[in-house]
């Protein structure tokens, strides 16, 4: 029997758990770690975090408190240990939440995230359903993370290329969140480790819809479509393109790069919302004056299914 005062749980894959303590107050809840998607260490840290936040902001919620969860091998790579943290800590501050401990365990491999507990308005909650026929779709961040990494890991990314991407990554979703909640969406999630047809399909399966995507109008990371071209891509992104499988119908001419591109597995990515026609304009003003972006990149259909066009 489900709990009268959890409000989101696991029932469609939701980004984070909103759980309600009174009139107008939820707590929401979210975890995520990994290991260094950058070499430099303070940043491996921002991002970590950024990413880790994402969840709160994707239900529209405003992040408290978080605890550090962290794998590292003990006694060594000190110097990277420290910056990694500092990194975290940095990016904490600047959303406005507070790290006051964690958890650590001795690991060969590196990992670092959040547990994260943010506050929210039980009438205000922005979940990953809800999205209805005639919606358009806007994304806040350019694809291509995941591409980029992998490039970097066998020393084939410009380092102008990676800097860009690195930048992307570490942003916070915050002022986005922000602008959802003042502008009215009927639902979103942020783009991570499944791609964004990966987490389009989770939103339309539990709307009871469909979608259709127009790949002109999809942000792209620089240098992304030529690294596609020699065939680098990593091993997420290949398994969510297969993934897929009816349930995503390509339009004519639509290549594999292409296919590959909307699959890739995005670390700290943006938020994807579906928006009433008529809030658009609200929405856009509301990025606006805060500094961010935001790409019309197709909307919700009646079908079944999500169809890619050119």
């Amino acid at each position: 029997m489900r709990h009268p005062n959890l409000l989101v749980g696991v029932e469609t894959g939701d980004d984070a758990a909103v759980y309600r303590l009174g009139d107008g107050l939820a707590l929401v809840l979210t975890t995520d770690f990994f290991p260094p998607i950058v070499d430099d260490p303070y940043w491996y840290g921002a991002i970590a975090v950024a990413n880790s936040l994402s969840d709160v902001y994707a239900m529209g919620g405003k992040p408290l408190i978080a605890l550090n969860i962290l794998a590292w091998p003990m006694g060594q790579l000190e110097e990277e240990l420290r910056l990694t943290l500092r990194g975290g800590y940095a990016k904490a501050q600047e959303a406005d939440c507070l790290i006051v401990g964690g958890h650590t365990i001795d690991d060969k491999e590196p990992k670092y995230g959040l547990a994260v507990v943010g506050l929210i308005d039980p009438q205000q909650v922005v979940r990953n359903v809800g999205a209805r026929p005639g919606d358009l779709l806007v994304l806040t961040k350019p694809l291509g993370t995941g591409v980029i990494t992998t490039a970097a890991k066998q020393g084939l990314a410009d380092p102008q290329v990676l800097e860009r991407a690195t930048q992307v990554m570490a942003h916070l979703n915050k002022s986005a969140s922000e602008a959802m909640v003042e502008a009215g969406v009927h639902a979103c999630t942020d783009i991570t480790g499944y791609g964004l047809i990966g987490h389009l399909l989770g939103m339309v399966k539990g709307s009871e819809v469909g979608a259709r995507l127009r790949l002109s109008q999809i942000p792209v990371l620089e240098g992304v479509w030529d690294l596609l071209e020699e065939g680098i891509a990593p091993g997420g992104t290949h398994r969510n393109l297969n993934s897929v499988g009816k349930l995503v119908r390509w339009g004519e001419g639509i290549p594999r790069t292409a296919q590959l591109l909307l699959c890739d597995a995005q670390t700290s990515g943006g938020l994807l919302m579906a928006v009433p026609p008529p809030h658009l304009p609200t929405l856009q003003e509301a990025l606006q004056k805060r500094g961010e972006q935001g790409w019309v990149v197709g909307e919700i259909t009646a079908e079944d299914r999500i169809m890619v066009e050119r």
